[in-house]
């Protein structure tokens, strides 16, 4: 009888909406087992509930292990900026590759620079998935024909900008129509929205930079997805893209495409063909 693989042991970094929602869509899946949950040591005893049925063979810790016996074989952060400093870096040093959703927290070049210096010290490779946001593969192609210009545009219902600094620009229970709430560069709104700038951030780090890939985002009443559309020019023509997403339903400023997203990821790392 053929032996069946060891399953890929996976460390989670937060478990929050996005957290708990992946580990459901990996669940099903025997070739990948969530090993650890790393949470804040004040959440740790809320969140054990919680991995029980989720994650049932995964401890809760405030810290990645990377004992001999309990070393992931894959990172998957989807806890935050704050949480790729404390915990991204360290498993990049250690040799283990990582997924990263939160890619906004590489407005920080200095950060950038740690995660570049911590895969090349661990010899391995983090890995930026591309979330709510398609045509991300040709961007990068056509960035090597040459870009003119990159604008990426945002578009939620009111209420999901609230906890921004678009409450200080309008009054987002009362809006009976659009409202551009930030325009700038892809840098200023991971750094002002950096909850809801993801998007805008892997848009401009394939193509054209923070500083050059143009942004806006509007709170629109008309609308109830979380709508992104991606315009570009260059050698290569023009692409428009919009994807009209479902937000996700525990946590309205997310597209749950970028659960489907992170969980593709983390299949590819097991599947003999894939994108």
């Amino acid at each position: 009888m053929m032996q069946q693989p060891t399953p890929l042991k996976i460390g989670m970094i937060g478990f929050g909406a996005i957290g708990q929602a992946l580990a459901q869509q990996l669940g099903s899946d025997a070739r990948l087992v969530v090993t650890q949950v790393v949470v804040p040591s004040s959440l740790m005893a809320a969140v054990q509930s919680q991995t029980t049925q989720l994650a049932p063979r995964a401890r809760v810790l405030d810290a990645l292990d990377f004992g001999p016996d309990q070393r992931p074989d894959l990172v998957v952060e989807c806890a935050g900026h704050s949480a790729v400093d404390a915990h991204v870096v360290p498993a990049l040093q250690a040799g283990i590759a990582c997924v990263m959703a939160s890619v906004g927290a590489l407005h920080d070049a200095a950060l950038l620079h740690r995660l570049e210096s911590a895969a090349s010290q661990g010899n391995t490779r983090l890995k930026l998935v591309t979330g709510a946001i398609g045509g991300i593969d040709a961007l990068t192609a056509a960035h090597l024909g040459g870009l003119d210009d990159v604008t990426y545009v945002g578009r939620k219902p009111p209420l999901s900008w609230l906890d921004t600094p678009a409450e200080h620009v309008c009054d987002l229970a009362q809006l009976t129509s659009p409202q551009v709430i930030f325009r700038g560069s892809a840098r200023q709104a991971a750094q002002d929205y950096p909850k809801n700038a993801n998007v805008a951030a892997t848009v401009s780090l394939a193509g054209l930079g923070l500083d050059r890939t143009q942004v806006e985002l509007v709170a629109d009443p008309g609308v109830t997805r979380n709508v992104h559309t991606v315009i570009a020019r260059g050698a290569f023509g023009r692409m428009e893209l919009t994807l009209e997403n479902f937000p996700l339903a525990a946590n309205p400023k997310t597209s749950a495409l970028t659960v489907y997203s992170l969980a593709r990821t983390v299949r590819n790392a097991v599947d003999p063909i894939g994108f």
